[in-house]
């Protein structure tokens, strides 16, 4: 335990939001009605997702800046990563009117490159893995004599980041729980040692994305099996936690729950057509803990970190609509007909009579599995939701037509 305090204390948190003050926005904790019942617990949301480049990360960078000697900022900083790190410290380095090289692996997504360089930093875009852009970065900064600011394992990020549990717990006191995203663990670690200085007894739980549970693995001396896959939790797929960071977190947290690609997405989903919250998949893994392990929670007061809003618009309008998909709000039918005049009008009319709206219809004939005197119609649909959907399947059948469903996401 004294090793943690003097890694990172109460007191430093507390300075490092004084010195915060004016340079971050300081996030909206909601409440969330959607969420508290459908998993039984009080819900609560830190919306970091409303940062100024869209992530927490800001906040460890400002304070890690701020600590370098005039000289150390005028040399400049390096920053190694492949989003919001990168973001922030660009975006904190143009503030302060100092230079920024920011390393970035070879195949980073165009918007976040330029993200990054609209804030005049440089981007170094090398390697295959973050890995290697770390190398690189390490290389420059003894080359140039910069700066490195790391994106967790370091103690005034964690600091930084740590500002958020002070918030937390300000505006929402009676909290029972944490869930919060763990990647390096720079954000969790921070929030834990202030939120269990000012409450004890607070649980908290950390959550990783399947595949990429390296803290987990370390914590707990596992050997879960490790993944190079690409997924929607790209913030926190990190293969290597931190040194300090994970010593924080062996002392400070419950446990390290793990959620899948599937209930990510769901997450992601649930808060943008529910709630009207945009999360990237880091940003929405607490969320998928709550909902996956309501028993845990149930009856609890709890609040996640939306620990970033930063997402492609394509990989968004995709969820939307697989979400609408699961939800039975978008049905795909394939029904078999007759080829002969009227049937299209049969089922047109079948369609209007129970109020689904047709998006899209394919009238196919010539398919080698159909017989030669029979049709196939697939019908995209609008409906109310799943029980509709059958309903309207159910009224085919009764014409005498066979209907099945081609689209169908498993929730």
């Amino acid at each position: 335990m004294n090793n943690q305090k003097r890694i990172v204390s109460l007191e430093d948190i507390q300075q490092a939001a004084n010195l915060l003050q004016g340079s971050v926005v300081d996030t909206p904790c909601i409440y969330s009605p959607r969420l508290s019942h459908y998993t039984g617990a009080d819900v609560y949301l830190k919306l970091e997702s409303f940062q100024n480049t869209g992530s927490f990360k800001e906040r460890g960078a400002y304070v890690k800046m701020k600590s370098l000697s005039q000289e150390k900022l005028e040399h400049g900083v390096i920053a190694m990563s492949a989003g919001n790190h990168a973001q922030a410290v660009a975006f904190h380095a143009y503030k302060l009117g100092i230079p920024a090289t920011i390393v970035m692996p070879l195949h980073t997504a165009n918007t976040k490159v330029s993200n990054t360089e609209k804030w005049g930093a440089e981007v170094v875009l090398v390697g295959k893995t973050l890995d290697e852009a770390r190398d690189v970065a390490n290389g420059l900064a003894a080359e140039r004599g910069l700066s490195f600011i790391h994106p967790y394992d370091d103690p005034q990020i964690i600091a930084g980041q740590g500002t958020i549990g002070l918030e937390l717990l300000g505006a929402a006191p009676q909290l029972d729980v944490l869930i919060v995203p763990v990647g390096g663990g720079g954000l969790a670690a921070g929030i834990a040692i202030a939120a269990k200085a000012l409450k004890p007894d607070i649980q908290i739980y950390g959550v990783e994305i399947e595949g990429y549970t390296s803290m987990k693995n370390k914590l707990y001396n596992l050997n879960d099996e490790q993944t190079t896959a690409s997924t929607l939790a790209d913030g926190i797929a990190v293969k290597s936690p931190g040194e300090l960071t994970s010593q924080i977190l062996k002392e400070h947290i419950e446990d390290i729950l793990v959620v899948d690609e599937a209930a990510t997405e769901q997450a992601i989903d649930i808060l943008m057509r529910k709630q009207n919250i945009v999360a990237e998949g880091a940003g929405a893994v607490g969320v998928a803990a709550l909902l996956k392990n309501p028993q845990l929670f149930k009856g609890k007061a709890v609040a996640t970190v939306i620990c970033g809003g930063n997402i492609d618009s394509r990989i968004l309008s995709a969820i939307a609509i697989r979400g609408r998909i699961r939800d039975g709000r978008i049905a795909e039918l394939r029904i078999e007909v007759n080829d002969v005049p009227g049937m299209l009008a049969l089922v047109s009319q079948t369609m209007a009579d129970h109020g689904a709206n047709i998006i899209e219809l394919k009238h196919q004939r010539m398919m080698h599995e159909t017989p030669i005197k029979m049709a196939n119609l697939d019908v995209t649909i609008e409906t109310r939701n799943k029980v509709h959907v059958q309903a309207i399947m159910d009224k085919f059948e009764e014409l005498g037509l066979k209907v099945s469903r081609l689209t169908n996401i498993v929730s």
